[in-house]
């Protein structure tokens, strides 16, 4: 009861903080929770979160909730939830009921940089004896077995990667099934007899255990027995304590879990708010931005969305540029609208009709209107499917959100349709309204969407959105040095060029760690960072960081203790240039302060007087291998954009530039080619297998789809080339919705040889070969995955579920220059 009544009182002192204090229905909502709250005797639990996000906010660190808990009142009022669940009428009972009485999930998400230290500080406040993180086990799928089955069997690690990574990311008892279905493996295939015994060792290292983790997000939370009933380890880096049970264990042992993801773009977002308040003193407080700013949501309309949360994928840019939202309800429903439950009932189109005034607003009945007016009469979120329920059957809330769940479990729809009819017939509801409306429910009520979840995500959508259109530069440095998205860096920093934000070569005189902003000729603009050197240490970044200003190559030398591969590749890529003498001389300087530094003859190359170097009369690198350098050491693209060195061979060609796409007409054929920034597989309506790819050109993307007609010609070209060459048909559906249809693709890096070997002709008879004949597309259809909705989903697509990816709180490859998602190869 003490909890009771402490709960109690921080609700109502958020209430006078807050301001609803003379409002009658948010006094309502927040009784009935409590009232809720107390009956399942989970008031300890809504304090010991509260008290966690407290103290990780008095760190400093970002902080917001997310999932269904962001529904509740009691949460907001607390400070653990951010936007009013009132204003955007969320339901408690989505998140918590008298029926319910399972503990609730509160899922908290922190800047992924600092995740180690919120840890710290939760086994600070509550003891090591009473928290401990949750055990992840890390199965075999079809790469790990390979690496591992080709290291026992001697094969050549060469040998092993190149198969390897030939392979999605698929289960390892599917690799032959794969072999023989897959057109990107085709080549492997025929090659499948000289492996042996391999294939039969990977499929059955299929989902065996090949070592335990700790889960990104799992926290235990309990009393001091906790280590009576749980083995606990120390992780193997940061030595935290680490329970032996995984997730599924913990819960189904009653165990308290409080989920604490780590995410990015938080990091990136605080990033970028620290360098503007470093660089000019201003402070920008991201909790309290201005609603309805005309200049966020004027980008947003624009697709130009590259780097903001949950609205850069070319799926989510197609919608946006369809949707055109203009208020943070439109963010909402943009969210919800891109994920499977919308699309397999086939929302989409017929809220963008709606919306835009090309198609009557129609209800199933009258009642009906209250719970979808906001959103034209169609079914969005999981809060209208509750509202149906309890408006046609008479049901609470809290008994119509544990029939919604029911309709995940297909031999419960049976029973849930025969009580929804009998139900809404005793109201009154005629026979077709009552048909109609299960119709509806039926498709979308397991897979939909929670609006809880969505307004959780559309808060830091809109912070990023208005961090790009203010404070470009510094909403860049963020991205850049904390890598939240789904693009490669390289594409980031074309994307900043196209905005005017100018890009900064590494000086080790002015580079940070991180990415830095500076001004620029009265512009800010992003100094690269020193960390994104490959193969330099956090102790080296710093220590060169430390020692800044350098009066010279040998000063440098002295002081930072750069090693010579590190500082040979600094010199490679510029970062020396403030030293004079051209890059090729610097690193034959610093071949000569190597041998010296080793005790050798001494016989060092003159390095001038004061900070510049003497030119050792070396010739400077071109242009080519400067671009190679940057690519291979920074992975980026810093002095020019990598497709300018084809501009000219692309006009030969009659290729189409993103930029000239714009006006392209539908149903207009093209040729258009780019450096591959993406590439996905994921499920689709029909089941079908899809490849999405985008191409950055330097002057904008161009988004691709290859259907399973063209998979034979193209697959393997698409997963397993960079530069690339693609003929296809412009489709639009909407003047900012625009994509091609791929139907043929060269590797782009092949031809500009063959057109320095053999001319435009050799390059045009390439072009006029014939495409390997496509077969009925077959594969996989008896094995598709067919749901109770209709909605069939390939075999080979991309399984990942929405929200933020368990991924994110790894390492990223620093060098890798274009994204794959787990359901495509390369």
């Amino acid at each position: 009861r003490g909890a009771q009544r402490a709960l109690a009182s921080r609700a109502v002192a958020g209430m006078v903080r807050l301001g609803y204090s003379g409002r009658r229905e948010y006094w309502e909502r927040m009784h009935e929770e409590l009232e809720i709250i107390g009956h399942h005797g989970f008031a300890s639990y809504f304090l010991t979160v509260a008290q966690v996000v407290d103290d990780v906010r008095e760190m400093g660190i970002r902080v917001a909730a997310r999932g269904s808990g962001a529904g509740s009142l009691v949460n907001h009022l607390l400070g653990i939830a951010h936007a009013d669940p009132v204003a955007h009428g969320l339901l408690m009972e989505r998140f918590l009921s008298r029926e319910r009485v399972a503990l609730p999930d509160i899922d908290v998400d922190v800047e992924s940089a600092r995740r180690i230290e919120v840890y710290r500080a939760i086994i600070g406040r509550f003891g090591g004896e009473r928290v401990a993180t949750v055990a992840m086990p890390e199965t075999y799928r079809v790469r790990h077995a390979i690496r591992d089955v080709g290291a026992a069997l001697s094969m050549d690690p060469a040998e092993i990667d190149r198969i390897a990574k030939a392979f999605p990311h698929i289960r390892a008892r599917d690799a032959r099934v794969a072999l023989a279905e897959l057109p990107e493996l085709k080549a492997l295939a025929g090659e499948q007899e000289r492996y042996g015994v391999l294939w039969d060792l990977v499929e059955a290292l299929d989902a065996l255990p090949r070592g335990v983790a700790m889960h990104p997000c799992g926290v235990l939370l309990s009393d001091s027995s906790l280590l009576r009933r749980t083995p606990v380890v120390p992780t193997s880096g940061e030595g935290l304590p680490m329970s032996q049970f995984d997730k599924e264990d913990v819960e189904d042992l009653g165990l308290l879990k409080l989920d604490v993801l780590g995410v990015r773009m938080q990091s990136a977002m605080a990033h970028a708010v620290a360098e503007v308040e470093r660089a000019s003193g201003e402070r920008v407080d991201l909790e309290a931005l201005p609603a309805g700013d005309a200049d966020t949501y004027r980008l947003i309309r624009s697709t130009e969305t590259l780097g903001c949360f949950q609205i850069e994928s070319p799926g989510q840019r197609d919608l946006v540029g369809r949707l055109q939202p203009d208020c943070f309800a439109d963010l909402v429903v943009d969210i919800s609208l891109f994920r499977p439950g919308p699309v397999a009932a086939d929302m989409v189109r017929p809220f963008i009709e709606a919306r835009h005034g090309r198609a009557p607003v129609r209800y199933p009945h009258p009642d009906l209107e209250p719970a979808l007016r906001d959103t034209y009469g169609v079914v969005v979120f999981h809060e209208q499917v509750i509202d149906i329920l309890a408006v046609m059957t008479g049901c609470g809330r809290g008994e119509a959100d544990a029939v919604r769940r029911l309709l995940s479990d297909a031999e419960a729809q049976g029973r849930v349709r025969v009580w929804f009819a009998q139900r809404a017939e005793e109201k009154g509801y005629d026979a077709e309204t009552i048909r109609r409306t299960w119709e509806i429910v039926e498709a979308f009520g397991s897979y939909g969407f929670c609006k809880a979840h969505a307004v959780a995500f559309a808060v830091p959508t809109y912070q990023s959105a208005w961090l790009k259109a203010h404070y470009p530069a510094a909403f860049y440095a963020g991205l850049l040095t904390h890598d939240p998205g789904m693009y490669p860096k390289r594409l980031l920093l074309a994307d900043a060029r196209r905005l005017g934000v100018p890009i900064l070569p590494l000086d080790v005189n002015v580079s940070g760690v991180a990415h830095r902003i500076e001004l620029v000729s009265g512009a800010w603009g992003v100094r690269l960072a020193l960390a994104d050197v490959h193969g330099i240490s956090e102790a080296e970044a710093a220590r060169i960081a430390e020692g800044q200003p350098y009066a010279s190559l040998l000063d440098f030398w002295e002081r930072g203790r750069p090693g010579r591969p590190l500082a040979q590749r600094l010199a490679q890529v510029g970062a020396l240039d403030a030293f004079g003498a051209n890059r090729r001389d610097l690193q034959l300087h610093l071949a000569e302060l190597h041998r010296g530094s080793r005790g050798g003859r001494g016989e060092q190359l003159p390095l001038g007087g004061g900070r510049r170097t003497a030119s050792a009369g070396l010739p400077d690198l071109s242009d080519a291998e400067r671009l190679s350098a940057e690519l291979g050491v920074l992975s980026m693209d810093v002095s020019h954009h990598l497709m300018d060195d084809h501009r000219g061979f692309l006009e030969e060609l009659g290729a189409v530039s993103a930029r000239r796409l714009r006006e392209a007409r539908h149903g207009e054929t093209v040729l258009v080619a780019g450096a591959k920034a993406a590439t996905q597989t994921p499920p689709i309506r029909s089941g079908r297998r899809v490849i999405f790819s985008t191409l950055d050109d330097g002057t904008g993307l161009v988004d691709l789809a290859f259907f399973d007609d063209s998979h034979d010609a193209c697959a393997h070209t698409v997963f397993h080339s960079w530069l690339l060459l693609v003929r296809g048909v412009v489709q639009r559906r909407g003047p900012r919705s625009l994509s091609v249809v791929g139907s043929a693709a060269w590797n782009l890096a092949e031809l500009a040889e063959l057109r320095a070997e053999g001319g435009l002709e050799k390059v045009a008879a390439r072009l006029a070969e014939p495409a390997p004949e496509a077969k009925a597309a077959e594969d996989g259809v008896g094995r598709r995955i067919r749901m109770s909705t209709g909605f069939q989903m390939h075999p080979w697509a991309d399984l990942r579920p929405a929200g933020q990816e368990v991924s994110e709180q790894a390492p990223s490859a620093m060098r890798k220059l274009w994204h794959q998602s787990p359901g495509s190869a390369g």
